[in-house]
């Protein structure tokens, strides 16, 4: 039991070009898009290095295909 709930509580960090081929946005789209509070925001994973929870992409995904049907 106690390794379930480790699995449901971790987090799988990807990189930027990981991100980028998930949702097809480009380096500069992402980053206007996090300003504009559009877009999950990025850890800080060392010194010069950043990485996303993949969950939150997927999330963020998973509203965009949502959102299409209600913009009909």
């Amino acid at each position: 039991m106690h390794s379930q709930t480790q699995n449901e509580n971790s987090y799988k960090l990807i990189r930027l070009p990981k991100v980028i081929e998930k949702t097809g946005k480009s380096r500069t789209r992402i980053y206007e898009d996090i300003k504009n509070n559009a877009f999950p925001k990025q850890i800080k994973t060392g010194i010069r290095t950043v990485a996303w929870i993949e969950r939150e992409i997927e999330e963020w995904i998973e509203a965009q295909k949502n959102q299409r049907y209600l913009q009909q």
